[in-house]
This record gives C-alpha cells, sequence and structure tokens, in this order.
C-alpha cells in the first residue's frame, strides 16, 4: 500500500495517545493501532449513523483488518485516523484508514477494515440499516 494523504478520506477523527500505547521501543506498538481503527470508526457509526452499541438489533463485527506503517507515533502525539469506505454492500463496508500526526499531511500508518453487519441474537448477517447506510455513503469514496 502507498502511503497516503489526507486527501484521500472523507472524515477525520481526533485520538490521544496514552502512556501505555507505547511499548518498550519507545513508540505505539503495532496492535494498537487496530484499537485506533476500531475506536474511529465505532465513534463515527455511534455519533454519525446512531449505532446503538448496547441495545441495538444490529451490530457490526470486524471481519478483516489490516495494518502499513510508514513512521512512528508515540505518546503523548494527538493523532487523526482519516476514514473513507471504499465499498459499500448490503451487509458488509469496507474501510480504508491512516492514521496521521495532527495536522500532518502523509499517514504514519493505513490500513483496511471491513465490518459486517449482523442481527446481535444470531450473529446472522443483516441488512445495513438506513441511518448508518446514509453515514456510510458520505464517506464513500468512488
Amino acid at each position: 500500500m502507498d502511503q497516503p494523504s489526507r486527501a484521500a478520506f472523507r472524515h477525520f477523527q481526533p485520538i490521544t495517545t496514552r502512556w501505555h500505547d507505547n511499548d518498550l521501543y519507545g513508540h505505539v506498538n503495532n496492535v494498537v493501532y487496530y484499537s485506533f481503527f476500531d475506536s474511529a470508526v465505532n465513534s463515527y457509526l455511534i455519533e454519525q449513523g446512531g449505532l446503538d452499541i448496547h441495545h441495538g438489533e444490529v451490530i457490526a463485527l470486524v471481519v478483516n483488518s489490516s495494518c502499513d506503517y510508514f513512521a512512528s507515533i508515540a505518546f503523548p502525539e494527538r493523532i487523526e485516523v482519516g476514514l473513507a469506505v471504499s465499498k459499500l454492500g448490503n451487509s458488509s463496508v469496507h474501510y480504508t484508514l491512516g492514521i496521521f500526526k495532527a495536522g500532518e499531511q502523509l499517514a504514519c500508518a493505513a490500513g483496511h477494515f471491513v465490518h459486517v453487519f449482523v442481527e446481535r441474537a444470531s450473529n446472522r448477517p443483516q441488512p445495513i440499516p438506513q441511518p448508518l447506510r446514509a453515514a456510510l455513503s458520505r464517506l464513500r469514496c468512488d
């Protein structure tokens, strides 16, 4: 994956790194980037699409994710996670994500993240509810 710029994304979610995000090498550990992705996507779904993570009949499960790293970040840096949707299906959505140091133009890391929307009780795929679909449509990058 090439190092993306801010222009590739439709929404930016600010995140503050935490002391315990750093590893023994003095930078944010690679696995923490996945939690940044998860937090940014779910914050957007809750705030913009009305996802009810506690009581909603439909929830979103991660079925695939990946990340490429270009530059280190470390506590106490402030970062922004860029979000875009590359594919919006009936019950799934493919996100493209970028981790940026606040104000910088090139991503420190870039990833891919796939959600499948399922009925909470059965874990069976369900069509993406309309309010969420509308919010996700605003992130389309095609």
